[in-house]
This record gives C-alpha cells, sequence and structure tokens, in this order.
C-alpha cells in the first residue's frame, strides 16, 4: 500500500536570537514565541484600522495572516472538513526546560518548520519575529535582536546562512522533498520500533486525549496530520484507502510502554486565560507488519502529531 508524499515540501530554519534585557521564559519556551509572534504577526500585515478584531480574517488566504493563521480550505475540496484539522503551514520548536533566565548577551532561539507553501512566507516570518523581538517577550518583557537565520537540511543537518543580521541571503535550496523523505524511510526498521516522544503529544480518539495510544491510534492521528497539510498547504489531495490503512495498522502490538503524563498550561492572550497544553512524552514499542507505515512515520517525525503543533507538541523520533 503506497503512500503518495511527492507533493510535501518541508524546510527548517534556524532562528538564533541574543538578548538585549534580562529575558525570563517559561518552561516552554514554543508557547512564548508562537503566541507572541501571532500578534506581531497580525498587526504587522493586516489592513483594518481595528485590527485586532479583525477575525476572522475577512480576506482568508489572500492575507498572509489569514493563510499561516487561519488557513482556509482550498476551494476544490468538498468534503466536510473537521476545521480543527486545517493546520497552519508551521511549527516552533524551542528547548523545553533547559534554561530559562537570560542576562544581556546571551543566545537562545529556536528552530522553525515551514511546509509546502509555508516555505513562501518566511521573509514574514523574519520581520514578524524581529518585531517580536522589539516588542519583548517573558515575564516582565525583555527585547532580543535576531542574530542570523540558517537553513538546516531536516535530515542530515547541512546548515545555509540566509540572514547575517543585516541581509537576506540567498543560497542553496535544502528543503525536503517527498521522495527524499520516502528514501530515508526505507532504512527504518520493518517489524519492530521504538517511538521517542520529546515534546508533550496530545492525541485525541472517541473525544478523549490518549495517555498511551495503541498503534492504530498514532496511525489515525498521523493520517489526519499528513492529509491536511498535502491538502491545505501542498496543492495535493491525498487519495488513500484510510479503512485498509487502519486495519492494517491494528495487526501492530504494543510490547512496551514508558510513558508519563506531563501537565502545564499556557496563558492565551486572544482568551485571556489558560488554556491546558498537557500530553504525554517517553517511548512506545510496537512490533508486527510495519513495513508499510514507514514513510508515515518518518514523515510525521519531520512534521509532529497530534494537537497543537505549532507550539512544538507532538515531535517523535523513531528508532530500532
Amino acid at each position: 500500500m503506497e503512500m503518495d508524499i511527492a507533493a510535501m515540501r518541508v524546510a527548517r530554519y534556524r532562528f538564533d536570537l541574543e538578548a538585549v534585557d534580562r529575558l525570563q521564559m517559561p518552561a516552554h519556551q514554543s508557547s512564548t514565541f508562537r503566541g507572541g509572534f501571532g500578534h506581531a504577526f497580525k498587526k504587522m500585515v493586516c489592513f483594518q484600522p481595528n485590527w485586532q478584531a479583525c477575525t476572522p480574517c475577512a480576506r482568508r488566504n489572500t492575507c498572509p495572516y489569514g493563510y499561516v493563521f487561519e488557513t482556509s480550505a482550498p476551494a476544490e475540496i468538498s468534503a466536510p472538513l473537521d476545521l480543527s484539522d486545517v493546520t497552519p503551514p508551521f511549527v516552533i520548536e524551542a528547548p523545553s526546560q533547559v534554561r530559562r533566565s537570560y542576562q544581556p548577551g546571551d543566545r537562545l532561539g529556536f528552530d522553525l518548520l515551514l511546509i509546502g507553501e509555508g516555505m513562501n512566507y518566511l521573509p514574514y516570518f523574519l520581520i514578524a519575529f524581529q518585531e517580536l523581538g522589539r516588542m519583548g517577550v517573558g515575564h516582565p518583557r525583555g527585547c532580543y535582536i535576531v542574530q542570523r537565520i540558517s537553513a538546516v537540511h531536516p535530515l542530515n543537518g547541512t546548515q545555509e546562512l540566509v540572514f547575517d543580521g543585516i541581509d537576506v541571503r540567498v543560497g542553496r535550496d535544502l528543503s525536503l522533498t517527498g521522495a527524499e523523505i520516502v528514501q530515508s524511510a526505507l532504512q527504518l526498521p520493518s517489524d519492530r520500533i521504538a517511538i521517542e516522544f520529546t515534546t508533550p503529544t496530545r492525541i485525541k480518539y472517541q473525544q478523549q486525549y490518549i495517555r498511551q495510544p495503541a498503534f492504530h491510534v498514532l496511525v489515525r492521528a498521523l493520517l489526519r496530520r499528513v492529509s491536511a497539510l498535502l491538502s491545505f498547504h501542498c496543492g495535493h489531495s491525498w487519495n488513500i484507502d484510510g479503512r485498509a490503512i487502519i486495519a492494517a495498522a491494528e495487526q501492530v502490538a504494543t510490547v512496551g510502554t514508558e510513558l508519563e503524563w506531563l501537565q502545564w498550561d499556557r496563558f492565551s492572550g486572544r482568551q485571556q486565560q489558560d488554556v491546558p497544553m498537557d500530553g504525554f512524552v517517553g517511548r512506545m514499542i510496537y512490533q508486527g507488519p510495519l513495513a508499510e507505515f514507514r514513510t508515515l512515520l518518518a514523515l510525521g517525525s519531520l512534521v509532529h502529531v497530534g494537537k497543537a503543533t505549532v507550539f512544538g507538541h507532538g515531535h517523535f523520533r523513531v528508532t530500532p
């Protein structure tokens, strides 16, 4: 059963920042960068006088903010859609629970994943994160500057400087193609794997958040995410036999579980309240006929899985 992901493109960019003021960051820095970035982005591009109240975006995908944060389903997709799966074309990966205090001159940063059409919006991300640096982050707010941005090949780690703090540079394209992902997937085992969830992972199944995902539950979540990314950001309607894939996934057994439930909340400036961001971290070991799932797992390890992926949630590694 082949999974056609030829249209998929994934790019990784490393943002290196320098603290201008003393910064006091939360344990999960992705939430701070994502929340502040959205505010800075909207302020920068919205033409409405009352830009903060412009929700949902009237211009939909024709507005940079509308496309990046409130992606609309393409007109050619007529099937009923669960709008919660209309996922944005980016992921912010920042360190968690590593370091929280930074003095002026200290370095910090994060990785930004851009998917499909989202790759064309890198200049907007650069300007928005520069604006966020002037606005300040953390509690109390402190400023930073964007020192450099490097393109990073998602598989081999090769880097190419694209912004030196002053000028944007045009270098090699280090984005990853669907064909490269398929090729890399062939290196994964076909009968027994360990999946290490390195950031909180929130997967819903039968209206509940799962604490120990059976393999078919993980596959269901991956199919939803990959299908949405291909349809909404890569211009490819993914025609697959979902029932057959899930039936095959049910034949894969769980043979080891080392998970813990990580509890934390983030404060939403838009909602003016704390929002639960709980999820599981740790390792699952699966055994069975895994060969046909290797492409899906290899892609999922790049683009994350489950809810709140823009905050870096749902990152995992596949190992023997």
